[in-house]
């Protein structure tokens, strides 16, 4: 197999892992709630948002040099393109966040993610495996203990507050600095974690068997070590159960690792809420767990696509969402805005609508044209990274 014919189908594995995560997303953010039949699809949320974040850890390390990072000029170039997609994706996702919709934006934490990424390009994939290891255990530890600052301390207090007032993010969003970093949807705080782990993955070669069995072992496993340890010390430990539902912050049976507020992060005032493990709580737990399941997508789906020319052909609409997942994940929300959905209750005929659409447009779009119009706005922002010397 030529190097060219593994580039490409290397790529098209990625492209349909990111396609799930997309049609994940709407799954998420349109299919109906478990007591209006929607118990199955609840294993969209959460983690579908975080394959999403471990593939943009990918996309990092293609832009940077893959297996080996590009130094010196390239090098450079690698990292203002990097730059320029942190800062365009940061605007384009504080303006789409105006938008009155249903849905928590994540493109404007993208841009963080990218920026705080910057100083780690270069490195390899077992020292990103370590932070990833190392990040998912100890921010969500460290976000908990900010965050109660934060809520109980009257001088950090008195300082978040100054730093919303004069932040522009803050202003036209309402999802300034602070959120993106730790009280958001998707902080970075607890969320670093999938694009170093994304990073990591990026840096290996996918094509390699053993690479792969390697990978299909440790995906489920994390997994397994994420939910049901949460699920283990929850069933056990009945005064850590009472602690949660105590809490008031948890609805739901804390038992079940499945369900959840999603919030974005758990309340800071009651430790036992680091233990559970459900979609959006931003606890260790939870963190494990979603990269176990990304890294177990990312090989199912490299691994299907190794099987050209026949497996890839019944997925060719996903991979071209994939091809074009910034195009869709916008459009999308832009829809759910124009069409008012907070006024009427999610349907899974609703769901099935967006999913169809989405896969019918993108595969006429990627018929006639490489990229989706929002990526190839984003690849032309970052032509200037070519005159960098």
């Amino acid at each position: 197999m030529s190097q060219a014919t593994a580039h490409r189908e290397r790529l098209i594995g990625l492209d349909l892992a990111r396609g799930v995560a997309v049609l994940g997303m709407f799954t998420a953010h349109i299919g109906p709630e478990p007591e209006d039949g929607g118990a199955v699809l609840q294993v969209a949320h959460g983690r579908s948002a975080a394959l999403f974040a471990l593939l943009a850890g990918v996309a990092l390390v293609i832009i940077s040099g893959r297996r080996r990072p590009r130094t010196g000029r390239e090098g450079r170039q690698a990292a203002v393109k990097v730059a320029i997609r942190a800062v365009v994706l940061l605007v384009l996702g504080t303006a789409v966040a105006m938008i009155p919709s249903p849905v928590d934006v994540i493109l404007a934490y993208y841009g963080l993610y990218f920026l705080l990424a910057l100083p780690l390009l270069r490195l390899s994939a077992t020292m990103l495996a370590v932070l990833a290891a190392g990040l998912a255990v100890v921010g969500p530890l460290v976000s908990f203990g900010v965050r109660g600052l934060l809520d109980d301390g009257s001088w950090v207090v008195s300082r978040g507050r100054a730093v919303n007032a004069h932040d522009p993010i803050e202003w036209l969003s309402h999802e300034g600095v602070i959120d993106l970093l730790l009280t958001g949807a998707y902080p970075a705080m607890t969320w670093m974690p999938y694009v170093l782990a994304g990073m990591a993955l990026g840096r290996l070669d996918l094509k390699a068997a053993r690479v792969r069995r390697r990978l299909a072992v440790l995906g489920p496993a994390l997994a397994l070590v994420g939910y049901g340890s949460s699920w283990l010390v929850l069933r056990v430990f009945a005064g850590i159960r009472a602690d949660i539902e105590g809490s008031g912050w948890y609805d739901a049976d804390p038992s079940a690792w499945w369900a959840g507020p999603e919030t974005g992060t758990v309340d800071p005032h009651t430790p036992a809420l680091l233990l559970v493990a459900a979609p959006h709580s931003g606890t260790p737990f939870e963190v494990v767990a979603n990269i176990g399941v990304a890294i177990t997508v990312v090989v199912c789906a490299v691994t299907v696509a190794d099987l050209r020319p026949r497996a890839p052909r019944p997925l060719r609409p996903v991979i071209a969402v994939g091809t074009m997942s910034l195009s869709c994940y916008v459009g999308h929300i832009l829809a759910l805005a124009a069409l008012d959905t907070e006024a009427t209750p999610s349907r899974l005929s609703d769901l099935v609508v967006f999913v169809v659409a989405a896969l019918a447009l993108a595969v006429m779009w990627t018929r006639r044209f490489r990229r989706g119009p929002l990526e190839f706005l984003l690849n032309t922002a970052t032509k200037p990274a070519r005159h960098v010397r």
